[in-house]
């Protein structure tokens, strides 16, 4: 009678529960773009970027 592979075993239950966490962020993801394609997206202000920034510092 062979021994059992726990590494085999082991590498297959990982495998399966990334399987299961990887549907669950995109089925995340899925909920959240429906419910945020509703609201309108802002946009910082074009006079606060890092270039502006850096010329008020200097």
């Amino acid at each position: 009678m062979p021994k059992p592979n726990y590494k085999y075993d082991k590498r297959q239950r990982d495998i399966a529960k990334k399987k299961k966490q990887d549907e669950k962020r995109l089925k995340k993801l899925e909920k959240g773009r429906g419910a945020g394609a509703d609201t309108p997206t802002t946009t910082p202000d074009a006079g606060t970027t890092d270039a502006t920034m850096q010329q008020h510092d200097a």
